[in-house]
């Protein structure tokens, strides 16, 4: 089938469905169905746990991110 042979709502339709697609890709988590390493989950607690802030000024900064 060519797209000249669609209707104007099986054309919209098919947009939808693509833009759709493609915005499920975009913001799918890649990590997902990975596992957390029993290390990270230390890291993590240990930072969770912390006091030590900074602020975002510093985190650009360090960054370079203006």
């Amino acid at each position: 089938m060519k797209i000249a042979d669609l209707t104007v709502d099986e054309l919209q339709a098919l947009i939808r469905k693509v833009v759709h697609e493609e915005l499920q890709n975009i913001m799918a988590d890649p990590d997902q169905h990975l596992e957390i390493t029993d290390e990270i989950k230390a890291r993590l607690e240990l930072s969770l746990g912390s006091t030590d802030r900074i602020t975002l000024q510093e985190v650009k900064d360090r960054l370079k991110l203006a």
